[in-house]
């Protein structure tokens, strides 16, 4: 199978479309990392994303739709404080879990009864989602545990000769994943931070509490597995107290003949004269922004990716420590 990289057209959008119902999968552009799509409503096209990432059969998937999409038709039950979240933050990285109405493959839930729903703001996603009409099952696409993807170069690293069509909408600009929130109680509760912050959330809402997996329990939303956004390259984690510790081992690396690399905020990059370092910036934002594709380059640059965690907590820092504990093994 050839993998066709376009960008959004008349003619990159029939094929998307005819793509989508055949069964077959399509990568696309959102604002935050790039989705590998699958119509939601067949168990065979949502069972062949699974196959194709590698991914658990118990991590769920999240249904995305164009913003004039009908989502009643998709999930019952809609708080009004959801309604009030709607509408002051999509479309945008905001997915919400909902109770389902059953109307797309239980594959994607994993089971559950519940369906979590997504509206990319992305421009390249809003044109793939009209042209298709359909609910779309998308996870990021990348293989499962690795990298998200935030270029269409990361997508055909992964993928090439494995799918059909990347829609190249450029970089993501927002560079984490959505933020994923319960809307099936009777205040919202964030399962994966992201962008849209607790303190956001709460803002419009009136209150927002944070969900704590129990042991042993099935995953809710996607991102709550353990491992996950992991390089292929050897890895360590420091706290930001831990600096001295996260040196020596730096040195111990590079007198092995290795090529050690810092992972971490501009403040400690500072403290870092003569290593070589991956600067994350100085804002939650700008480090949410920068994380995927560093890691990328990582990946491709380290033999030993040093991890030093940011010092601030809040917004969307919660986000960005989420993907970096797990990208290097430590909860």
């Amino acid at each position: 199978m050839t993998t066709q990289i376009l960008g959004v057209s008349e003619a990159s959008l029939r094929l998307a479309k005819q793509l989508i119902s055949e069964g077959e999968v399509v990568a696309f552009h959102t604002e935050t990392v790039y989705g590998l799509g699958a119509d939601a409503r067949s168990d065979k096209a949502v069972r062949h994303i699974f196959e194709l990432k590698g991914r658990p059969q118990n991590n769920p998937l999240i249904a995305h739709v164009h913003k004039d999409f009908d989502i009643s038709s998709l999930v019952d039950n809609i708080p009004a404080y959801a309604k009030k979240l709607a509408k002051a933050f999509l479309p945008g990285p905001l997915t919400m879990v909902y109770p389902s109405t059953g109307k797309v493959s239980p594959l994607v839930s994993c089971g559950l009864q519940t369906l979590a729903v997504r509206v990319p703001s992305s421009p390249t996603a809003q044109a793939f989602l009209r042209a298709v009409n359909v609910p779309i099952a998308a996870p990021s696409a990348n293989v499962s545990k690795h990298i998200s993807p935030v270029t269409a170069r990361h997508v055909y690293e992964d993928f090439q000769w494995r799918i059909p069509l990347i829609l190249d909408g450029g970089r993501c600009e927002g560079g984490i994943e959505s933020t994923v929130l319960d809307c099936t109680g009777e205040t919202p509760q964030i399962l994966r931070a992201g962008l849209v912050t607790q303190e956001m959330i709460a803002s419009v809402a009136g209150s927002c509490g944070v969900y704590v997996p129990q042991k042993g329990e099935q995953p809710k939303s996607p991102g709550m597995a353990y491992k996950h956004y992991a390089p292929q390259c050897r890895t360590a984690f420091f706290a930001p107290e831990e600096l001295e510790k996260a040196r020596a081992l730096y040195l111990e690396e590079e007198q092995k003949g290795g090529t050690p690399c810092f992972f971490c905020e501009e403040a400690l990059a500072r403290l870092l004269p003569g290593c070589r370092v991956l600067n994350l910036g100085r804002s939650g934002e700008e480090m949410a922004n920068r994380l995927y594709e560093l890691l990328h380059r990582g990946e491709e640059e380290a033999t030993l990716l040093i991890c030093i965690c940011p010092k601030e907590r809040g917004g969307v820092y919660e986000g960005v420590l989420n993907r970096l504990t797990r990208a290097f093994g430590r909860e």
